[in-house]
């Protein structure tokens, strides 16, 4: 008898085992594959797809875990028929909700559209897109963005965006509050103020999970996005948080952050990122120019992404002054200037620095 309780035990503990491994898996593929991407991307399904073919498309598009689990899921769980359609679905949808708009389809819409805005683009590369994208005008986009009343109306209904933005000094009110991203939209005839508010929407959701850090910041939210627009035209994405902490060490210094970015911007000019600064730029007297002022400037230069942000919200801890990038872009960090100076010649020697 003991030997048979001894078996069953085994048994249960296997048959326990197994049924926490299919919980922990049922979990993981149920849901969204990344939360925080709401990024579309296009999926057709041709008349005549079946189920599992569908999934086979969810999963090499990256918008499902397992297209074995989706085929197991959908049979447990009796599906409906997906309908044949050209969709537009996010990883942030988990595979419930992807499966509830295959089995409805959609109304697709051939007029739709789609603007991408890069990262570091300013708000004259911003406007451009628009006027080239849809039936708005560059100055459409400019006087949008210089309606006091339009920007009263902003500033009451998102928490991020402050009267800093009616500073008349500032070139453009909302520099730097537009997220970067892909933006779909109905047809060429949407509004200024609808891409407005839905770049201001997306930067509502990447900010709100950084909401605690930024009430708690020595910088406003204003100061911290014009810091990430600095910090997103300085260098690559790996070298973002150690850039930021030299900022930062320098703004607690009362030095001057010397950024070649914004003298390029406060001159109204794009900024040439394997170029420096003429002195005619770094001497030039505005509120943008770091190479003059001791603190930041007066608003963002750029739109910054989301590392750029990250970077300005939560940087490194070092006690790096300077830094500078090499022609391959490799950035290199130093405390003090004659260690950036010997860097500088060297890099110069070995053909690295050519400006």
């Amino acid at each position: 008898m003991k030997i048979f309780r001894n078996i069953a035990a085994i048994i249960l503990v296997i048959l326990g085992i197994t049924i926490l491994s299919l919980c922990t898996i049922y979990n993981i593929n149920i849901k969204a594959v990344d939360k925080n991407d709401d990024s579309k991307i296009e999926i057709v399904i041709p008349q005549g797809t079946s189920k599992k073919e569908v999934g086979n498309i969810l999963e090499k598009n990256g918008l499902i875990r397992s297209s074995t689990f989706f085929s197991i899921y959908i049979k447990l769980f009796d599906t409906k028929d997906f309908k044949a359609s050209t969709y537009y679905l996010s990883k942030n949808m988990d595979l419930k909700e992807i499966i509830n708009v295959l089995e409805n389809g959609n109304s697709y819409n051939p007029n739709q559209i789609a603007i991408t805005f890069k990262e570091g683009i300013n708000i004259r590369k911003l406007a451009t897109l628009i006027q080239d994208n849809t039936n708005n005008s560059y100055d459409d986009v400019i006087d949008t963005l210089n309606d006091k009343e339009y920007l009263d109306e902003l500033i009451e209904k998102y928490w991020f965006i402050t009267d800093s933005i009616k500073n008349d000094k500032l070139y453009y009110s909302l520099e730097g509050y537009l997220f970067p991203d892909t933006y779909y939209f109905s047809n060429k005839s949407v509004t200024v103020k609808e891409i407005i508010e839905k770049m201001l929407d997306k930067m509502e959701k990447v900010l709100e999970e950084y909401k605690d850090e930024i009430e708690n910041s020595s910088l406003s939210i204003h100061e911290i996005l014009t810091l990430a627009s600095i910090i997103e035209k300085e260098g690559k994405t790996q070298d973002f948080a150690m850039i930021s902490s030299v900022f930062y060490n320098r703004l607690k210094l009362k030095m001057a952050l010397g950024s070649c970015a914004t003298a390029y911007y406060g001159m109204g000019m794009d900024f040439d990122e394997v170029g420096i600064a003429t002195s005619e730029m770094m001497s030039n007297i505005n509120d943008y120019n770091t190479y003059i002022l001791t603190s930041l400037p007066i608003g963002p230069i750029s739109l910054p992404g989301l590392n750029a942000i990250v970077a300005a919200i939560k940087p490194d801890e070092s006690d790096n002054l300077y830094f500078l990038s090499d022609n391959e872009g490799v950035t290199y960090f130093f405390k003090t200037l004659q260690e950036q100076t010997a860097k500088k010649n060297e890099l110069i020697q070995s053909g690295k620095w050519q400006r």
